[in-house]
């Protein structure tokens, strides 16, 4: 059997694998942790997602894995320069959670669902399926993707680990 090198993937960051590495980020409470992949190719990226829009980010310094709109944007494109067939993509996801309470329902305060719409809606717009997914809640998450066999890893806390 192959030893997986697993590469991490911080926060605001993404990186793109093929087989035998895999990719792991912890740290997901209302980030959105996104992979997109070809099974065929055995390749795969992974976004850590902070915030859904770009659009209020000073542009001049700004970290395009921060965000659902850009991240997304940059995980496809460099998926295709490493081989990948967008034809064959297809997506998993996580995260997402409703971290805090708040006596208000100001729309800003609901990071985590508005991260998932986000995520939701480019993949929409690529036309990319979404495979499987495990989002929303409130517990943090740490999720770890095999290019092998193409399962998620998901560790909530104060759950049963599961594979998507």
């Amino acid at each position: 059997m192959i030893e997986a090198e697993i590469l991490h993937v911080g926060i605001a960051d993404a990186k793109i694998v093929a087989y035998p590495q895999h990719l792991r980020t912890a740290g997901l409470g209302s980030c959105v942790g996104v992979v997109v992949y070809d099974k065929q190719k055995r390749i795969a990226g992974m976004a850590h997602v902070m915030l859904p829009d770009s659009s209020l980010a000073k542009q001049t310094q700004m970290n395009r894995n921060k965000y659902a709109d850009t991240a997304m944007d940059d995980l496809i494109a460099n998926l295709l320069r490493h081989g990948a067939s967008r034809s064959r993509f297809k997506a998993k996801l996580a995260g997402g959670a409703q971290m805090f309470s708040f006596m208000s329902s100001d729309e800003k305060m609901r990071i985590g669902p508005r991260n998932i719409e986000a995520v939701e809606q480019k993949l929409r717009e690529y036309r990319i399926p979404i495979e499987s997914k495990d989002v929303g809640g409130s517990n943090g998450r740490t999720i770890e993707f095999n290019t092998d066999t193409c399962g998620l890893k998901i560790k909530t806390v104060s759950k049963e680990e599961a594979i998507i």
